[in-house]
């Protein structure tokens, strides 16, 4: 179970707005983070907390193919991010790095900014604790689930490897 203070952006939130080009040269996670949104919220790291959550509208991680921007979202603190709809290549590459995204229209109309969510990801299910209203994403499919739950593409193959050599 997740739970954290909600962070609201709007739509279209592209990938240089989670981490600007000019940090790009950057490659430790932890040095992504200190500069993640800054460009759209230039307090956003003074305000996030370990276990916070991004609720955007749509298209949220447009723009390029960078994994630098998943990586900045979580080394920052966020541990998952609902919308109404990703970019394509942004899911993908948070699903490789283990960070869960969840498509939900109707968590993004009834939670606000400041708003504390709690997050089943095994049951999709996303409870506004300040409402009490809740609402049903559809939870992740069998291997999705296995790398959002290992923490990543990495860590997932590490695992297995790791089963392989004891059996």
């Amino acid at each position: 179970m997740l739970e954290g203070k909600v962070h609201k952006f709007g739509a279209d939130v592209n990938t240089d707005e989670i981490i600007p080009a000019r940090y790009l040269y950057l490659s430790e996670p932890d040095e992504l983070a200190e500069h993640c949104m800054e460009d759209i919220d230039a307090d956003f790291l003074k305000k996030v907390e370990p276990g916070d959550i991004i609720v955007a509208t749509t298209n949220f991680g447009c723009g390029s193919s960078r994994e630098h921007a998943p990586i900045a979202i979580k080394a920052s603190g966020i541990s998952c991010v609902i919308a109404k709809s990703f970019a394509r290549i942004f899911f993908r590459n948070s699903i490789n790095i283990g960070l869960p995204l969840l498509e939900c229209e109707e968590a993004v109309d009834g939670i606000e900014n400041g708003d504390v969510v709690e997050v089943d990801l095994a049951r999709g299910m996303i409870t506004n604790t300040k409402s009490g209203k809740i609402y049903a994403a559809k939870p992740y499919p069998g291997f999705m689930g296995e790398l959002i739950a290992a923490g990543g593409l990495i860590e997932y193959t590490k695992k297995e490897v790791e089963k392989l050599r004891r059996s």
